[in-house]
C-alpha cells in the first residue's frame, strides 16, 4: 500500500502505540484485498458486544484505554453497535450480574477511547445519516448495506478491530465498495409479488440474498410499485445482507446511484431478469412455519425498531395482555427508547407484559443463555434476519407479520 506521510508516522510509532497497532492492522487488511492506498472516513461504527469480546477482548480494550489520552482518542466520530445487555432490563431477561459487570468494563474502556456509545444498528435512522459519496468504516452488515444502497455512501463490512482501527487513524483501506467498479449491478431481479408488510420485505431480502450469495454481488431490484419506506428498506437490506452476505443493492428510481436501470448496471447491458413470484414468498415462509405451536418468546429486533415501529407495536397491544407463558421483547436504540418513554409507548407495551430494551439486539445479547435461563425454544418474529440467525443459538424460529406476532403473544401459541 502507498502510505501518506501521516500514515508512515503512525507506523513508526510517532503517534503512540494505539495508532501504530491500528495502521498495522489496516495495512494487513489492505494487502489482503490488494488496496492501493487508504481513504479518509467520516465516521466509524464498531460491532463489539461483550458476548463476542469475552474477557480477553475487554482486557485488550482496557489496555488501549490505559494509554495516555492523546494516544488513545479516536480521530473521527466513532459509534457503537448494540451492546451485550441493557443495564436497566437485564435482570428481567435473566441475564447475569457477571454479564453486566463485563458490559460495564467494556463501556468504560470505549468511553476512554472517545467512542460514542450509541449502541444501535439503526444509526442511519437515529444518529447521523450517511451522505452520498461519503466514505465510512461501518461494522453492522445492515448498517453497511443501508449506507451503500439507500444512502449512496461507501463502506465495506468492517470487523470490530478494523472499525476501531479506522476510528483511531481516520481512514480505511481503499478496496471493495469504496471503488466505483464494485458498485454496479451484477444480477437483475423482477418482483412480481408486492411485499405487504415488514416481514414480507425481509422475506424478499432473504430470497434475493440466497440467490446472490456473494459479498461481491450487487442485485438490482425492479417491479416495486411504490417507493419503499425507510423501515421497509431496513428490513429488506438487513435480510439481504444476512442471507447472502450482500453489501449493496440498487432499486431503479429509488436508490441514489440508480436513477434508471442503465445507471444501476453502469451503462452496460443488463442480464436477464430473474422473477420473484408469490410462490417464492410462500416457500420462504413455509420454511419457518409452525402454526399452532406454543410460542415461548416473541421478539421484535434485528434490526432495532424505529419510533414508528414502536408505535405500531404499542397500538396493536394496547388494551390486551400477553399470555403469561409467553415473553414479548422489543429492542430499540437509546434515542428511540427515550422518545418512546416520553410518548407513553413504552408504558403501553410494558403494561401489557412486554419488555422494551434499550441499546441491544436480541441475537447479540447472550441469546443462548437467555433461552436456557427462561426455558425458551419456539421464537416468533417479523424479522427475516433474526430467523436466519437465531437457530444457531438453540431456538426454533418462525416468521410472521407484526400483527400475527402480537396476536400470538396474546394467545400463547402461533396463530
Amino acid at each position: 500500500m502507498k502510505l501518506t506521510e501521516e500514515e508512515r508516522a503512525m507506523l513508526a510509532g510517532a503517534m503512540g502505540s494505539a495508532r501504530q497497532w491500528a495502521i498495522r492492522h489496516q495495512i494487513g487488511v489492505g494487502d489482503f484485498f490488494d488496496a492501493e492506498d487508504s481513504v479518509p472516513v467520516a465516521q466509524a461504527h464498531i460491532m463489539a458486544d461483550t458476548e463476542s469480546l469475552g474477557e480477553a477482548g475487554v482486557v485488550w480494550l482496557e489496555g488501549l484505554a490505559a494509554l495516555p489520552e492523546r494516544e488513545r482518542r479516536v480521530k473521527v466520530p466513532t459509534i457503537t453497535d448494540p451492546r451485550g445487555l441493557d443495564l436497566e432490563s437485564y435482570k428481567r431477561l435473566r441475564q447475569t450480574d457477571a454479564m453486566a459487570d463485563l458490559e460495564t468494563r467494556a463501556v468504560t474502556a470505549f468511553e476512554a477511547l472517545g467512542v460514542l456509545m450509541t449502541n444501535t444498528c439503526i444509526n442511519y435512522q437515529t444518529v447521523l445519516p450517511p451522505v452520498r459519496g461519503e466514505h465510512l468504516a461501518m461494522g453492522d452488515t445492515g448498517v453497511v448495506i443501508y449506507s451503500n444502497g439507500v444512502m449512496g455512501a461507501r463502506s465495506n463490512f468492517e470487523g470490530g478491530p478494523s472499525a476501531l482501527a479506522a476510528g483511531l487513524t481516520g481512514r480505511t483501506p481503499r478496496y471493495g465498495y469504496h471503488l466505483d467498479r464494485h458498485r454496479v449491478g451484477t444480477r437483475l431481479f423482477e418482483v412480481r409479488h408486492q411485499p405487504r408488510d415488514l416481514a414480507d420485505w425481509g422475506a424478499l431480502g432473504g430470497i434475493v440474498g440466497r440467490a446472490v450469495n456473494s459479498y461481491w454481488g450487487v442485485p438490482v431490484i425492479t417491479g416495486i410499485e411504490a417507493a419503499p419506506t425507510s423501515d421497509q428498506l431496513k428490513h429488506f437490506g438487513a435480510a439481504l445482507a444476512s442471507f447472502g452476505s450482500v453489501a449493496m443493492f440498487h432499486m431503479p428510481g429509488v436508490t441514489p446511484e440508480a436513477a434508471s436501470l442503465a445507471d444501476a448496471f453502469g451503462g452496460r447491458q443488463h442480464p436477464a431478469a430473474e422473477p420473484v413470484a408469490a410462490a417464492d414468498f410462500e416457500r420462504f415462509y413455509a420454511a419457518y412455519a409452525a402454526s399452532g405451536d406454543k410460542v415461548d418468546v416473541v421478539v421484535f429486533a434485528a434490526p432495532q425498531l424505529s419510533l414508528f415501529e414502536i408505535q405500531q407495536v404499542a397500538a396493536l397491544i394496547d388494551g390486551r395482555r400477553i399470555n403469561p407463558a409467553t415473553a414479548l421483547i422489543v429492542t430499540t436504540s437509546p434515542e428511540v427508547k427515550f422518545a418512546a418513554d416520553r410518548m407513553g409507548l413504552t408504558a403501553t407495551i410494558e403494561g401489557a407484559g412486554g419488555v422494551v430494551a434499550s441499546g441491544i439486539c436480541f441475537y447479540q445479547s447472550y441469546a443462548r443463555e437467555m433461552a436456557e435461563a427462561n426455558g425458551w425454544h419456539r421464537l416468533l418474529t417479523n424479522s427475516a434476519k433474526l430467523v436466519n440467525i437465531i437457530a444457531g443459538y438453540g431456538y426454533a424460529p418462525s416468521l410472521a407479520s407484526m400483527e400475527r406476532c402480537i396476536d400470538s403473544a396474546v394467545a400463547g401459541r402461533i396463530v
